[in-house]
C-alpha cells in the first residue's frame, strides 16, 4: 500500500543562475508540482508513486532517473515517443521569489490519457494528490480527474493543490472556473495566499478559508503565507504556525515541499483521514511542514534543494 500516489505534470525547471560572460546561464533542474511533492515526501520517509508523462528524449530519461534515485515508485510514468519532455524557464528576482515561462503547447505531459492510468495503483494508496497545471489542457485534465474521482471511490484521501500559472491558460475566468471544478470532492486543500484571493476575492485568511469550507465542505484546507508560515482551518477549529526565518535563496518548490512534508507527517503518525488528526497533531504537521519548505527555500532549485528526513529531525530538535 503506497501513502501517497501524484499525478499530474512534471517537466525540466531551467533556473536562471546568473551570467558568465554577459551571458545568461540556467540550470536545468527536476520540477513540476506533482513530482516535486512526491519527492518531498519520499525524501520524508513516505512510500511515494508518480503518475504523468515525459517525452523520449534526454530530460525525459533524466526525470525518471531523478524520481528512481529519490525512491519514487514510477511504475504509473510513462514515456511518449511522440512528444518532447516540457520545459520551464524559471526567472528568480533578487529576493528569491520565482517566475515562469512554459514551453509546454503539445508537449508529452499534457497527453496523458485516462486508459493508461492503472486502477490498481489508484487502489492502492492512501493519499491520491493532484494540482491545477494538469487542468489546463486534454487529454491530461480528463485523465487528472478520472484518476482522482477514480481514487477517492477506492477509499484514497484526496488533495489538491491549484497553483496558478496564467500564461498556461486563455484567461484568468477560465482558470478560475476550471480550479474551482474539483473544490467538492478535495479532501484536503493546499492553497497559497497568492491563489486565496482568486478564488475567494479576499485575502484574508480566515475568510476566505471560511468560504471555502462552507461552499464545498473542504475537510482540512492549509493556506502557505510565504515566510509568515501557515494557517489551517478544519470546520470551525483554526490555528497557525509561525514560519521560520532564513536567508531565501530560491522559493521553487516551497510550496510542494510544505505538502510532501504535511503528508508524509500524517503518513508516519498512521493517520490518512484530516478529520482523525488530534489538534496537537495537526499544530505540529503543519509546523513541521513549515520547517521543511523553510529549508527549501535557503536553497537553489526544487527537488535538489528538498530535505531529507535526518535533515529536517535534526533541524525540529533544534527548534523545539
Amino acid at each position: 500500500m503506497k501513502d501517497i500516489v501524484t499525478v499530474g505534470e512534471i517537466l525540466i525547471d531551467l533556473t536562471y543562475s546568473g551570467r558568465e560572460n554577459l551571458i545568461p546561464v540556467y540550470k536545468a533542474n527536476p520540477g513540476g508540482a506533482p513530482a516535486n511533492v512526491a519527492v518531498a515526501a519520499a525524501r520524508l520517509g513516505a512510500d511515494a508513486a508518480f503518475i504523468g508523462k515525459v517525452g523520449d528524449d534526454y530530460y525525459g530519461g533524466f526525470l525518471r532517473q531523478t524520481l528512481t534515485e529519490n525512491k519514487v515508485d514510477v511504475s504509473g510514468m510513462l514515456t511518449d515517443k511522440s512528444a518532447p519532455t516540457t520545459l520551464a524557464v524559471v526567472s528568480v528576482s533578487e529576493t528569491g521569489e520565482r517566475s515562469f515561462s512554459f514551453y509546454r503547447r503539445n508537449c508529452a505531459d499534457t497527453l496523458l490519457e485516462s486508459g493508461e492510468i492503472s486502477e490498481d495503483l489508484l487502489g492502492s494508496t492512501h493519499f491520491l494528490h493532484f494540482g491545477s497545471v494538469s487542468l489546463t489542457d486534454n487529454p491530461a485534465r480528463s485523465a487528472t480527474l478520472f484518476a482522482a474521482k477514480k481514487a477517492k471511490e477506492l477509499g484514497a484521501t484526496v488533495t489538491y493543490d491549484p497553483n496558478y500559472r496564467a500564461n498556461l491558460w486563455s484567461g484568468e475566468a477560465v482558470a478560475v472556473e476550471q480550479m474551482k471544478s474539483v473544490l467538492d470532492f478535495v479532501d484536503i486543500l493546499k492553497i497559497s495566499d497568492e491563489e486565496l484571493p482568486l478564488l475567494t476575492g479576499t485575502d484574508d485568511p480566515d475568510e476566505g478559508t471560511r468560504q471555502l469550507f462552507e461552499k464545498y465542505n473542504i475537510p482540512l484546507i492549509l493556506l502557505t503565507l510565504g515566510p509568515d508560515g501557515a494557517y489551517y482551518r478544519r470546520g470551525e477549529e483554526t490555528g497557525r504556525a509561525d514560519g521560520f526565518a532564513v536567508k531565501v535563496a530560491d522559493t521553487n518548490g516551497a510550496g510542494d515541499t510544505f505538502f510532501g512534508a504535511f503528508l508524509s507527517r500524517m503518513a508516519v503518525l498512521g493517520v490518512y483521514r484530516p478529520e482523525n488528526l488530534s489538534a496537537e497533531q495537526l499544530y505540529e504537521s503543519v509546523r513541521t511542514a513549515n520547517l521543511a519548505a523553510s529549508l527549501t527555500t535557503s536553497r537553489h532549485g526544487a527537488i535538489p534543494a528538498m530535505p531529507n528526513l535526518d535533515e529536517l529531525e535534526k533541524k525540529l530538535a533544534e527548534v523545539k
